[in-house]
């Protein structure tokens, strides 16, 4: 029989999911360190270009944290060492896709092996060119394990059934909101992660009016914006358009927004669905397999028992990429919302 004089056993933190690729994967194929693997900032040389390879595939780590507070530890689960190896957090490197995109990358280093991996903290794909704009070593601030996909900034304003508008980080599961293809639908489970807004991680602000909406709209670089095109002169033949926010970006009416931290929420509903932020059509969070294994395990355990088989399909909408989204297609996009 436990004695109740006994103090209580300490709950184990739960461990948190994170996906890297080994060093050699990212590797320099233009500049001054020709051939070399992605290393720390000290090793580093702007202007290098690098590329993933084809063939790298995402390793798994699960991490908790320490109890010394340093960096964190390997935990049950991990495809790389063995629990309670430490993981070591050497720099962050900011680099710049051929389109304009900015991706950065944490370097870290499993100690007991003495190997290096690279951590995307912006989506990152093989066959393009990478060029290192900025690396540094300070990476206070940076929590590997809350890669959330998220998509709206707090304070953003989403519509209700009946009209009615409720900030975003008012709302909770069970909480109705107003699609466009289902009317009323409840929300599922509501995530957040508050990220430096910085380089992937800076907010893209839709400015008040640009497509109709009465305040800025603030979401997360990849957040896809809904549009609606009418007439016979629709950008990729079809009335339905799911456009990536960073796409939008004109340094006019849709800005990039760098400094501080920010706060960012998304919504999962039964199905991928279109709802209203600040009176703007835009995408909640899809739900599939890729999204859920960057989620805290816990959190990953709730959706994947709320939403079996991680099957969600994308809404009907077309998506335009970049090379969809030339300056014509971009103003005729923005236009058409006012």
């Amino acid at each position: 029989m436990p004695d109740p004089s006994a103090p209580p056993t300490p709950v184990p933190t739960p461990a948190q999911t994170a996906h890297v690729y080994a060093a050699r994967d990212l590797r320099v194929v233009s500049g001054a360190n020709l051939g070399d693997p992605v290393a720390p900032a000290h090793q580093a040389e702007p202007g290098d270009v690098y590329r993933l390879d084809p063939a790298a595939r995402p390793i798994r780590l699960a991490l908790r944290p320490a109890a010394d507070g340093r960096a964190p530890l390997l935990a049950e689960g991990t495809a790389v060492g063995r629990p309670g190896d430490r993981i070591a957090l050497l720099s962050l490197l900011t680099l710049m896709a051929p389109d304009g995109d900015r991706v950065e990358l944490l370097v870290i280093r499993h100690e007991a092996a003495g190997e290096d991996y690279v951590l995307p903290l912006s989506p990152l794909a093989p066959r393009i060119d990478y060029t290192l704009i900025d690396a540094r070593e300070d990476v206070e601030g940076i929590r590997i394990a809350e890669i959330v996909c998220v998509s709206f900034a707090s304070g953003t304003m989403i519509t209700l059934p009946g009209g009615a508008q409720r900030p975003i980080e008012a709302l909770a599961p069970g909480d109705r909101v107003l699609t466009r293809d289902h009317g009323a639908q409840a929300i599922r489970w509501v995530g957040k992660a508050t990220l430096r807004a910085k380089g992937g991680f800076a907010p893209v602000v839709i400015a008040a009016g640009t497509l109709g909406n009465q305040s800025d709209l603030i979401v997360s670089p990849h957040h896809r914006i809904f549009i609606y095109q009418r007439g016979p002169n629709r950008l990729g033949g079809t009335a339905e358009l799911l456009v990536q926010a960073k796409h939008l970006v004109d340094g006019d009416r849709v800005t990039r927004r760098e400094g501080g931290f920010v706060d960012y929420y998304s919504l999962v509903f039964d199905r991928h669905e279109i709802i209203y932020a600040e009176g703007i059509p835009a995408e909640s969070l899809l739900v599939t397999e890729a999204v859920v294994n960057l989620l805290p395990p816990d959190l990953s355990r709730e959706v994947r028992a709320r939403f079996p088989g991680l099957s969600q399909t994308q809404h009907f909408g077309t998506e335009a990429g970049r090379e969809l989204l030339d300056d014509a297609a971009r103003e005729a996009l923005l236009g058409r919302g006012r």
